[in-house]
């Protein structure tokens, strides 16, 4: 059984934390106002109420194909705030700054300044395969590279202290409930994040080839990652154009980017270059995958 160093994990959530303000200022978006006034009538259905029925296509495009009860589809149902809906963070303020969301999930966050970037990504991830009873396949690492699996935790193993190390030890009863699956990812929050997630993913290595549920993630103190939530394809170009959808730092709630670059919220498909979104900007290269198993 691999040992994880308490030492270690507090020294890399701390470096982490000391670059949460630099890449909190990376706000360079338009204002949210403009792109709804200039665009809304002909991209967001207001009645809206998931990903599929508030986004509209463009013209000339469809959406690609996503098969029922795939991830693709879970992400593309996800449920939505009312249209206009501010994002709060995690004690309930709301989150600063303007052209940066046409969208907010809704899916509580808890109180706890946790759920952050990469953790949103992974939350949507692990719920998609709860729903699907697929508890096997549930785990994420820690920055350390300790593999933290669900079916352990609801089992009633915990991570403790044992003389300066955290291991896995049987102190609770066996528990497949929601509620103790929320406290399972609380930990995986606690000690993963962008860095370790980027180890997990593998590499899309032809963005053309891009996914709904595929990944811009740069793992670092800090990094950051978006996920793919959507695709439209037009058939007579080839062109295919994706929303995003992202939490940030501190914990936030999860939402739907604005596109910095145009007045609407889909962006353009690119083979390589950069992909300017309102707090962060990732090569097409950063692009992965979550491994199906």
């Amino acid at each position: 059984m691999k040992i994880l160093t308490l030492y270690g994990l507090v020294v890399t959530l701390l470096v982490y934390c000391q670059g949460i303000h630099d890449a909190h200022d990376r706000n360079t978006g338009k204002s949210i106002r403009r792109i709804q006034n200039e665009s809304e009538d002909s991209v967001f259905n207001h009645d809206g109420t998931t990903v599929l029925t508030r986004f509209r296509t463009l013209s000339g495009y469809r959406r690609t194909i996503a098969e029922t009860g795939s991830f693709g589809s879970f992400l593309r149902n996800l449920p939505l705030k009312s249209h206009g809906t501010n994002v709060l963070l995690y004690d309930g303020s709301v989150k600063p700054g303007e052209g940066i969301h046409c969208a907010v999930v809704n899916l509580d966050i808890g109180d706890k300044n946790l759920q952050q970037c990469a953790d949103a990504i992974i939350r949507l991830r692990a719920e998609y395969l709860f729903e699907k009873n697929q508890f096997p396949k549930i785990y994420f690492h820690f920055t350390n590279g300790e593999r933290a699996d669900y079916v352990k935790y609801a089992e009633g193993f915990r991570v403790i202290d044992v003389e300066h190390n955290m291991r896995w030890v049987k102190t609770a009863q066996r528990d497949y409930s929601h509620e103790t699956f929320l406290d399972y990812l609380e930990l995986v929050f606690t000690y993963a994040g962008s860095y370790s997630l980027s180890r997990e993913l593998i590499p899309v290595k032809n963005t053309v080839d891009m996914e709904i549920g595929d990944v811009f993630i740069q793992g670092g103190f800090p990094g950051h990652a978006v996920i793919v939530v959507d695709m439209i394809l037009n058939e007579k170009t080839g062109e295919k154009q994706f929303l995003l959808a992202q939490s940030y730092m501190p914990a936030q709630e999860i939402h739907i980017l604005v596109n910095p670059k145009g007045n609407s919220p889909w962006y353009p498909l690119a083979s390589s270059g950069k992909l300017v979104t309102p707090e962060w900007t990732f090569d097409y290269d950063d692009l992965k995958r979550f491994v199906d198993e």
